[in-house]
């Protein structure tokens, strides 16, 4: 099913999903991105969701009728960020608040961010999507098995009860993203593709990314640099999740912000939260 009402969308979405499906069996793209060792930027399925439109009151016939769901943006972006809250969160908050752009943070509370944990609160108060990624970020425990896996997820949840409805949270991200081949060494070559299908039948949404800021690499990239690569990479797409980061070590991600929100807008891209732009499966 696709929500798209022209054919150059569909032709669009198709690509997307075989460039998905292709992925499935490596690093997708094959440009490491340095989130985590080793990860990979890769096309993931954006299809997109339709628009909850208003269903009017039936007619004086009495026969309802359901309008068609209005059309996804022609171009849209969905920036999102990794591994916060941290120190650096509050920075990203300002830019974002400022630009009046809604962003996606994929959060954990691995125990030394307990300080920062309001801070999710507070983006969620301003309108912003919380997602989940980690309890301990650690690949050598979560990805021992699925049920490591699901662990630390419950874990996380209940650490971020406190600041936001846990049990609505549906939108993950896998540390590493979906083909990370990492979590071959401690759960096997076909733990991925297990996790994948559970998270589908218990209505979760996984999200990798196809564009990547490359701001968690080491030597601690400039602002310039990571605003170049997200420019270079976002290339002649036109539907894009970008990979950024708010850890503590990512604080010219930051600086780099006002400069990259402003070239999607000069560009004619809409900005849209993960939820906005990526259904949940139907079960």
């Amino acid at each position: 099913m696709t929500f798209f009402k022209s054919s150059k969308h569909q032709r669009l979405l198709w690509s997307l999903l075989l460039l998905s499906v292709g992925a499935a069996a490596g690093f997708g793209l094959g440009i490491f991105c340095g989130a985590e060792p080793p990860v990979g930027c890769r096309e993931s399925d954006l299809t997109p969701v339709p628009d909850e439109s208003f269903v009017s009151p039936a007619s004086a016939s009495s026969v309802e009728t359901s309008p068609e769901p209005e059309p996804m943006p022609e171009k849209w972006v969905c920036l999102t960020f990794d591994d916060g809250p941290s120190k650096t969160t509050p920075d990203v908050l300002s830019a974002l608040n400022s630009a009046g752009v809604k962003a996606t943070f994929f959060v954990v509370a691995t125990g030394n961010n307990d300080k920062y944990l309001p801070l999710i609160s507070e983006a969620a108060a301003a309108g912003h999507q919380i997602a989940l990624h980690s309890a301990s970020h650690e690949y050598s425990d979560i990805y021992q098995s699925a049920d490591a896996y699901w662990k630390d997820i419950d874990l996380l949840k209940e650490r971020l009860s406190p600041y936001v409805r846990a049990d609505g949270l549906r939108y993950l991200r896998f540390p590493g993203g979906s083909t990370n081949t990492v979590s071959r060494r401690y759960g096997g070559r076909g733990l991925m593709q297990q996790l994948k299908e559970e998270v589908t039948a218990k209505g979760y949404a996984y999200v990798d990314w196809n564009v990547c800021a490359e701001d968690a690499v080491g030597g601690k990239p400039s602002a310039g640099t990571i605003f170049r690569n997200i420019v270079r990479e976002t290339g002649e797409q036109t539907q894009c999740i970008v990979l950024m980061h708010d850890s503590a070590t990512t604080r010219t991600t930051a600086e780099a912000l006002p400069d990259i929100i402003q070239w999607y807008k000069d560009n004619g891209f809409t900005f849209l939260t993960v939820e906005q732009a990526v259904p949940l499966p139907t079960t």
